[in-house]
């Protein structure tokens, strides 16, 4: 392994560890993901380590008499060894013992062999790819331990708020043994509390929260980096830059669910911005909706759905002046008055509530539709979000002015080291090679997996969908199983609890409304004959332990009423049955009129569909199977294009705020 001394921090020194950009052209993009792909045929199973968990279970054996104190006694001596002589694999096996005993100790929970390899890998930087259930938290205590030992500074991103604080008040304990400090860094938090939980030797958080702290600092510190500089300025400064930094350098990051943080959230930049006077704008954005209102779809307008764009056609420029010419000011230029009317046509047709957004309290709120949880503080750019409120009558806030900006993709490749774990990589593992250069190794499961796989039922219809979907759960229910079904939006959710509710079957909702409940509802899901309905809430981070009589009769059953976007998403929500070895189940009920078949196929498939559909509505499995595949195979490419895009553009924002002085 390399060396430690280059992850260590050096902010007293006036230095803020991280590594420079990366960058590259189109050929070298094109070549790093064609390595990745031949690196993950080559070499995507976890790698013999044989000799390194005969290393470590040696080691525990000499702890296995030892007292709590006396193991504690020989802590200082390791951490030594270990900030001295760097992670080779003698004293990572060392404390990888040590972890594993204490953790036996302090949480009642002995790491696997299979565990002890998933942390040996992300210390090396790379992705462990875990089944869900395989016990990602306490894999994460292996590494993070190790390296902060070696006085590496340890950042652990997870996905909310929830996640940060359960997951570090769990493994607290276990830290403590060692005497390294954790932090948490959470939503509404002071600065001066954000920089002690920096300061920590590990600190979980959340990346959006992560993203938006280096950026301060990034503001903070303008375009002077220099170690130099800052050191004198710390010489005549009683107040220097490097004391009101929020982090200590980007060293060490282990990433949970990696692929949602660095694939799925990459197609957003995320940016600091300060809230523009609405005052003038506010009439302007509820003009250009009433005035959308009365354009017509296919004369004045077409619509893109794939692209979320719409196009004016020369019949819609002329009716837009025309209706636009009574209210004058910012309406007479064609190139502005266009631009607006485009806005208010995305916001009424491309954007709808309770998939794309809730309306809570008078406000706008983003739901994410990878994780259906709700992002309060996020806001769509360039006027798209005050467009939105005023389609839905809420009061107009003022438009986002941009102080700094930086994607997920850039954030992430300037820390000194990356690695990551998540149920679900192989999918994108050519994508995370070419953009972070991290390889993707799976991970065996500690016990066989037991999880049946029950072939997709497709239907014609909608309707004929969820008239199969209730009649499923009706069947299973009657079992005494519990059952998962999961949905891709709120209104869905929503639109099955009512016809469960009309067909006499009590159920939870697990969706955006409800997220303050969410781990009571998660906690009794796999109760028997316990019928939970979910977005993609209950896909990431929660774990349904059954009741102990489930097992018996076949264990949680999860149904999938729609596919998402990306393969991995169905995995995760897959995933959430048949864990630790449990028996379980899943299965898929779509249709051909669902948003992904009619994004990508229109409405030709639906029409196939109905002209080839059974008795039942049902399309035969070789059809319907390959429409909905090759439309989700689409759009995973699809949406891999608007990231290499979205990169491509921050390079060059990068390369233009450069030369104007700012600094990103």
């Amino acid at each position: 392994m390399s060396s430690t001394a280059a992850l260590r921090p050096g902010i007293a020194l006036g230095r803020y560890p991280q590594r420079e950009d990366l960058r590259e052209g189109w050929l070298d993009r094109t070549a790093a993901g064609i390595v990745g792909f031949v690196r993950q045929r080559a070499s995507g199973r976890s790698p013999g380590h044989a000799a390194f968990l005969a290393r470590v279970n040696d080691e525990a054996r000499a702890l296995e008499g030892l007292t709590n104190p006396e193991i504690r006694e020989r802590v200082p001596e390791l951490r030594r060894r270990l900030y001295s002589e760097g992670l080779h694999e003698e004293l990572v096996a060392r404390a990888f013992a040590y972890v594993r005993e204490a953790a036996d100790r302090r949480l009642k929970m002995r790491p696997f062999d299979v565990q002890l390899l998933g942390g040996r890998v992300m210390l090396e930087g790379k992705i462990a790819e875990m089944e869900t259930g395989e016990g990602k938290t306490l894999t994460a205590t292996l590494p993070a331990c190790a390296a902060a030992l070696a006085g590496i500074p340890v950042h652990i991103v997870t996905v909310n708020d929830f996640l940060v604080m359960r997951d570090a008040a769990w493994m607290k304990p276990l830290y403590s043994f060692f005497g390294l400090s954790v932090g948490t860094i959470t939503e509404g938090m002071t600065p001066d509390e954000r920089r002690a939980a920096y300061a920590c030797d590990i600190t979980y958080c959340t990346n959006k929260q992560l993203v938006f702290d280096y950026l301060k600092d990034r503001l903070m510190l303008g375009q002077e980096s220099r170690p130099l500089h800052l050191q004198i300025e710390g010489v005549y400064s009683a107040y220097p830059r490097t004391r009101r930094l929020l982090l200590r350098g980007l060293c060490f990051v282990i990433v949970d669910e990696a692929d949602s943080v660095l694939i799925d959230e990459a197609r957003t930049p995320l940016i600091i911005s300060n809230v523009a006077d609405a005052t003038q704008a506010a009439q302007a954005y509820a003009e250009a909706v009433t005035l959308a209102r009365q354009l017509s779809s296919g004369l004045d307008f077409a619509i893109r759905p794939r692209e979320r764009e719409i196009d004016l056609t020369g019949r819609g420029k002329r009716h837009a002046a025309e209706l636009a010419e009574p209210y004058g000011g910012v309406w007479i230029g064609p190139r502005r008055r266009e631009e607006l009317i485009r806005r208010a046509l995305t916001a009424l047709y491309l954007f709808q509530r309770d998939k794309h957004y809730i309306v809570r309290a008078g406000k706008v709120q983003i739901v994410d539709e990878y994780t259906g949880r709700v992002m309060a503080d996020r806001s769509w750019e360039r006027g798209l979000h005050q467009m939105i409120e005023a389609k839905e009558g809420c009061e107009i806030t003022g438009q986002q002015e941009t102080l700094a900006r930086i994607s997920y993709q850039r954030f992430f490749r300037r820390y000194l080291r990356i690695a990551g774990m998540t149920g679900t990589a192989r999918e994108v593992a050519r994508e995370l090679w070419a953009v972070y250069r991290l390889p993707v190794v799976t991970i065996p499961t500690n016990r066989p997996v037991r999880r049946r796989r029950i072939p997709d039922a497709v239907y014609a219809t909608a309707e004929t969908k969820w008239t199969a979907t209730v009649e499923s759960i009706r069947r299973l229910h009657a079992e005494g199983r519990p059952v998962l079904v999961g949905t891709r939006s709120v209104a869905a959710s929503e639109h099955l609890s009512a016809l469960l509710t009309a067909a006499g079957l009590r159920h939870q909702v697990l969706n955006a409304r409800q997220d303050q409940e969410e781990a009571e509802i998660v906690a009794s899901a796999g109760q028997r004959g316990c019928i939970t309905v979910a977005t993609n809430m209950a896909g990431r981070g929660t774990d349904i332990r059954l009741a102990p009589d489930v097992a018996e009769i076949g264990g949680l059953h999860v149904l999938a009423t729609e596919r998402h976007d990306a393969r991995r998403i169905d995995r995760q929500l897959f995933g959430r049955g048949g864990r630790q070895g449990d028996a379980g189940s899943f299965q898929a009920i779509v249709s051909l009129e669902d948003e992904i078949v009619q994004g990508i196929l229109g409405a030709h498939a639906a029409r196939l569909g109905k002209r080839m559909q059974q008795k039942d509505g049902a399309v035969p499995g070789w059809l319907g199977r390959g429409l909905v595949s090759f439309a989700q195979r689409s759009a995973e490419q699809h949406h891999a294009g608007i990231r290499r895009d979205l990169l491509r553009v921050d390079d060059q924002l990068s390369d233009m705020l450069a030369f104007t002085g700012r600094p990103e």
